[in-house]
């Protein structure tokens, strides 16, 4: 019996925490490089002495979807999408190096490259800072390029790109990666910008539809279970009356 309750009632409460995990995916379908978070469940033992029976239920996140989505054009000088795998590097608030797939950018009224989120885009020796005129190109390298008005072109910087394991990648609460040991990634050579375009979220809406119809079942199947063992504490109370 205290099996059954102690498993009810934990996977009852990580259910829906799933169903969290689960609205915040569907949440950001339209959110430029979004990678969709990966939840699942796992038992383990409750520690102490008499406790030997009972078991939590526990949702561990396995991690993201690092699946790429799909390129989509957009004609504007400043996007910029990554072909396959990689990542533009970032200054976050906190100073550290982090990482996204979002490549829609700006230029601030400093002239300092930047995310629309104000996050300062890195190149391979720190900042980038761009002139106030000239038409931008941005090279399937990085590299950015600004034609003056009289024709001639300057080569102003390159933007870092880096492509580390996957499995060292940890999502933060500002929706940015890192590496797990809080270190800086190495420059990849082979990954490729696409200029004039976005990369969309890689968020399935239909699969996500479906994972929320299973979870909120999954819900009410430990709610009935919590149920039935109440049902079988009473009936029991009632036969010991009798004994």
């Amino acid at each position: 019996m205290d099996r059954l309750i102690y498993t009810a009632m934990t996977g009852a409460r990580h259910a829906m925490e799933q169903q969290a995990t689960t609205a915040n995916n569907l949440a950001n379908i339209n959110t430029t490089g979004f990678r969709a978070q990966l939840d699942s469940f796992r038992a383990v033992q409750v520690q102490g002495e008499g406790l030997p029976t009972r078991a939590f239920v526990v949702d561990a996140t396995v991690g993201s979807d690092f699946r790429p989505g799909v390129i989509q054009q957009t004609g504007r000088e400043l996007d910029v999408a990554l072909q396959s795998q990689g990542w533009l590097v970032v200054q976050a608030a906190d100073g550290s190096e982090a990482f996204t797939r979002n490549g829609s950018l700006q230029v601030n009224e400093s002239g300092l490259l930047q995310t629309r989120e104000g996050l300062a885009v890195m190149g391979d020796g720190g900042e980038i800072s761009l002139p106030p005129d000239g038409q931008i190109a941005i090279a399937k390298d990085g590299t950015i390029s600004i034609r003056s008005n009289t024709g001639s072109i300057s080569s102003v910087g390159r933007i870092k790109l880096v492509n580390p394991p996957e499995d060292q990648l940890v999502r933060g609460e500002d929706g940015l990666f890192r590496l797990k040991d809080g270190g800086t990634a190495e420059v990849d050579i082979n990954a490729v910008l696409v200029s004039g375009a976005l990369e969309s979220s890689n968020v399935n809406p239909v699969n996500e539809m479906v994972n929320m119809i299973a979870q909120a079942r999954l819900y009410d199947m430990h709610i009935k279970l919590l149920q039935n063992a109440e049902q079988n504490a009473g009936k029991a109370d009632q036969t010991l009356s009798l004994g």
